[in-house]
């Protein structure tokens, strides 16, 4: 894939991010015959939520030529708890009626009942619902059919929110509602942690010359790009909270954020192979990788996040969902592979060239930085989801924070370890020492002997 058409890719992916986020959703359903389709999913209601649906006037029925008259009592609306998704596929997968399943839904109304909340004017259908007392929880809006070869045809505007105590409306989902504070929290740490190190980078260029590498200008760069992307999410959630739809904050936070994911990853494997320390060039094994998988992995991460925001009610979504999910998981173990080929150089090095403690000290701290990488990304891409999929209604947003407190720990981390200071074992080169790529030549040689 060429550069200008990854650049192609994300600026369509970053257009397609202008609708999505919106917890004022519209979702087109068009000719479709399934039996059951997500509508709006996990939004945390607290008591005195509320469900508001709007669905445009008239409603198309299909059925085979020939068929029994339509019982519109057969099709309607539910909610559901959010973990009850399971009980409704075996429901179905046994020919029952989620309508009539009163254990696991609360059915709204059905097409039946719609002919009574006609709006005034006949252009749409409306019909609202509040949680009760001792009803708050997370639930997710269905639509579902019980008539066999039958399709449906409509457009539906959902709007979900909580309620302040002054009455106006929250579009943040209760597990949602501290995001704001924490992004921009998040916003001042990482702010002030770039400050620091561009603090030592300056007091290390004056004092230690030679010290400071064109990567550790790189990192910095990162941190402030990541400080960026926190602020605009923080944005984001902030004007979801008050107009239901994210009103171009989500587009700044995909450009920050594929930015972000660029560098991020870029940067892992250039200290992990000792790029710009220990050799002038990268080899065409690594040049490969990096050209593939990064673009893949940011590409994969747009795509996500969009589709995770986007409306569920399209066919295919949660298996576009998870895919995109798992090519994240895939590309960050792909990013791996230079480091352990940097490891198992330096392991040779280590045991044919004379400079024996010099290559295990760089060896060890290769190592560290490998399994600082391993648990990072462990920790982000599944203890994360995990946590965000376990967690009660109204704390799902500690997933988030767990998020953020590990990236920060392991950018603090990482920019200890490769500190610019001339004791550093991995910038510790004397103009003798032999280059990495000497060092392979010589390792094969010693095979072919």
């Amino acid at each position: 894939m060429t550069r200008s058409r990854i650049l192609a890719t994300l600026v369509a992916l970053l257009a397609l991010a202008g609708t999505a986020s919106a917890r004022i959703q519209v979702e087109p359903v068009e000719r479709d015959g399934r039996d059951l389709i997500p509508i709006a999913m996990d939004f945390g209601f607290e008591q005195g939520g509320s469900i508001e649906i709007s669905i445009k006037h008239p409603v198309h029925l299909f059925t085979v030529e020939g068929a029994d008259p339509v019982d519109k009592t057969r099709y309607g609306f539910f909610i559901t708890a959010s973990k009850a998704d399971t009980a409704l596929e075996n429901d179905i997968a046994k020919g029952g009626c989620l309508l009539d399943d009163l254990d696991h839904t609360l059915v709204l109304f059905t097409f039946e009942d719609m002919q009574s909340h006609l709006s005034k004017d006949g252009d749409e259908y409306k019909f609202s619902y509040t949680i009760a007392e001792g009803k708050a929880g997370e639930y997710s809006l269905y639509y579902t059919k019980c008539v066999p070869n039958s399709a449906v045809s409509f457009t539906i505007t959902v709007d979900l929110y909580n309620t302040l105590p002054n009455g106006d409306k929250d579009y943040l989902s209760a597990g949602e509602k501290p995001l704001p504070t924490m992004y921009m929290f998040a916003f001042f740490t990482f702010a002030a942690a770039a400050v620091v190190w561009a603090w030592v980078l300056f007091n290390a260029k004056q004092t230690q010359p030679g010290s400071v590498k064109r990567i550790h200008w790189l990192m910095l760069l990162l941190v402030c790009v990541k400080s960026l992307s926190v602020l605009s999410k923080s944005f984001m959630y902030h004007v979801i909270r008050v107009h239901g739809d994210p009103d171009g904050w989500n587009v700044a936070f995909y450009i920050f954020s594929a930015a972000k994911g660029l560098m991020f990853f870029t940067i892992v494997v250039l200290i992990g192979t000792g790029w710009s320390f220990l050799k002038p060039f990268l080899n065409e094994r690594e040049k490969q990788m990096l050209m593939l998988v990064i673009p893949l992995q940011v590409f994969a991460n747009i795509a996500a996040d969009i589709v995770d925001a986007d409306g569920p009610a399209l066919a295919g979504w949660l298996e576009w969902r998870d895919l995109f999910h798992l090519l994240d998981i895939v590309c960050c173990c792909a990013i791996l592979f230079p480091i352990v080929w940097s490891i198992k150089h330096l392991r040779e090095a280590a045991m044919t060239d004379g400079k024996k403690v010099r290559n295990m000290n760089k060896l060890i701290l290769f190592r560290q930085f490998y399994v600082m990488v391993v648990a990072y990304i462990y920790f982000t891409r599944i203890i994360v989801f995990l946590l965000k999929s376990t967690a009660a209604y109204n704390l799902t947003w500690l997933a988030d924070f767990a998020a953020e407190a590990a990236t920060l720990a392991f950018y603090l981390t990482t920019g200890y370890m490769f500190r610019p200071v001339v004791d550093n074992p991995y910038l510790h080169l004397n103009e003798d020492e032999l280059d990495l790529e000497e060092i392979e030549m010589r390792v094969e040689e010693g095979r072919s002997l």
